[in-house]
């Protein structure tokens, strides 16, 4: 699939159809398509051929998608990098990517760079000049140029430019409109960050359907009030988020069918996915499907997927996480490098047309985690995962693993158990360390209705339960309650908020 021809054809066909909303901003295709263009032929006359990334900074404005469109159009890479990211770490990136131009909704948030900052709200004058003119195709990227970096975290607090192709974004969209029943015209939410790859789910496949996305930004989320509002009013089909999000939702008693009456599908990568969460989502959406997906940053988003099943739900089993996209394959790997057989565990290993082109301008990393396998690139994730009659189950991660007093233990093995637990609505469990050792587990609980009169009582009662399952070293020895747990702004459960909050 040819990315920006797909999406360009709907300015042609349905120019006034709707394909970005934001609260009251509104934006149609056939803006998108006359804005990308202008913005691309004045990025031409501005750096010639030059080709290095250019970064687009700011959060849910609706310019934001004309600028990537733009970028890719003018045969430059795009680093989408949302406004509640550190001004330090954009100094980071900035040098990183040594991009020279930064578009900006919110400047004042920037550090010093050297880079040559345009304010989102002046683009107009810096186009007015080349508005009508017809813009030269042959810059475009395509092919194996990048269409976008996205910066993830580093081992050594450095982040990484993850580095994805146009053939790998054309073959995960073109994956989700075949296999995930997307036709022209629905209508997506978009919740997650520009700037974190699970948005990537719904922009492209939103944009090159024919679609509508309807943006929920960081204040929404903040104010549910205003987020169940704007829910309300959404008419979704496909709802995208990580499992912890719709957790979120479904603590508000009116999120249900009568508020999203067309949502037809949900969506879910980035996080495991509880049954219990499932079941709940199920109850309240009977004629919604829901499908788990996973796949890393460094493969494009997502690379398997799998209907969860009333059957699954009602086994008390960890979901799979489902089967790989057919131009893929999925490898588990021993520790002496050699494929294990099915059913054993081991460090998955991503082949295929997903999996990006390593970290930008990091060539130890990269040949670190990438390598060609029976011709194929291919990613090697750090992943605990199993394959069974071909279908996938993942483990958590490799750096998951902890020792605790000489013992080895899966944090997600301890969570799984807790999660199942009565009275619990949602937990995490966090090792805290004693100078370079861990030396106990903390559980962080978002408690459901019990008849305890203290948390004494109830921590009690949790671990008599945890202990008919773990091992005593796995039971957490303290346990924290919190109305809800912290999210990142990628919507991610924050882990390092509870470790916080123990240091002040």
């Amino acid at each position: 699939m040819d990315i920006i021809a797909q999406i360009d054809k709907w300015a042609e066909q349905v120019p006034d159809r709707l394909c970005y909303v934001h609260r009251d901003h509104q934006l149609t295709f056939g803006e998108l398509k006359k804005r990308s263009d202008a913005i691309a032929c004045w990025i031409q006359d501005q750096l010639g051929d030059d080709r290095t990334p250019l970064i687009i900074h700011g959060h849910m404005n609706p310019i934001m998608p004309v600028l990537f469109l733009a970028c890719a159009k003018s045969g430059h890479a795009y680093i989408p990098v949302d406004q509640s990211v550190p001004a330090e770490r954009i100094g980071l990136i900035a040098a990183s990517s040594k991009a020279k131009l930064v578009f900006s909704d919110c400047p004042d948030l920037l550090p010093s760079l050297d880079a040559k900052v345009i304010k989102t709200n002046q683009l107009d004058a810096c186009i007015q000049n080349v508005d009508d003119r017809l813009l030269d195709r042959s810059h475009a990227v395509r092919g194996e140029d990048i269409f976008y970096i996205i910066y993830t975290s580093g081992s050594t607090g450095k982040p990484k430019g993850v580095q994805i192709p146009c053939r790998a974004l054309s073959s995960f969209t073109s994956w989700m409109l075949a296999d995930f029943d997307i036709h022209e015209g629905l209508t997506f939410m978009n919740q997650a960050p520009f700037s974190f790859d699970l948005s990537v789910m719904d922009l492209y496949p939103s944009l090159t359907s024919g679609g509508t996305l309807w943006a929920i930004d960081k204040e929404m989320i903040a104010r549910p009030k205003d987020l169940f509002t704007s829910l309300a009013q959404s008419g979704i089909n496909i709802w995208t988020s990580t499992p912890s999000f719709a957790e979120m939702c479904l603590m508000e008693p009116t999120f249900s069918n009568d508020m999203l009456p067309d949502l037809s599908t949900f969506l879910f990568c980035g996080e495991t996915l509880p049954p219990t969460v499932a079941a709940r989502l199920q109850m309240r959406f009977p004629q919604a499907k829901i499908i788990n997906t996973y796949g890393p940053t460094e493969t494009t988003v997502a690379v398997t997927s799998v209907h969860i099943t009333q059957e699954m739900m009602n086994s008390g089993n960890s979901f799979p996480v489902g089967r790989c996209k057919p131009d893929g394959r999925i490898l588990i790997i021993g520790d002496d490098g050699v494929p294990m057989p099915d059913g054993e565990k081991g460090e998955i290993v991503i082949c295929g047309a997903s999996v990006g082109k390593g970290y930008l301008g990091e060539p130890e990393k990269t040949a670190a985690a990438f390598s060609m396998i029976n011709g194929m690139p291919a990613y090697h994730t750090r992943d605990i995962g199993m394959l069974k009659n071909g279908m996938l189950y993942y483990y958590g991660r490799m750096d998951h693993q902890i020792k605790l007093h000489g013992f080895r233990m899966e944090l997600d093995e301890i969570e799984h158990v807790l999660a199942s637990c009565h009275y619990v609505k949602q937990g995490i469990v966090v090792p805290v360390k004693s100078g370079d050792r861990y030396d106990h587990l903390i559980a962080v609980v978002v408690p459901g209705e019990n008849p305890f009169d203290s948390s004494f009582q109830l921590s009690s009662a949790l671990r008599k339960e945890l202990s008919r399952v773990l091992p005593d070293y796995m039971v957490p020895r303290k346990f924290i309650y919190q109305s809800s747990l912290a999210m990142t702004a990628n919507g991610k459960i924050d882990r390092k908020a509870p470790l916080k909050e123990a240091a002040q």
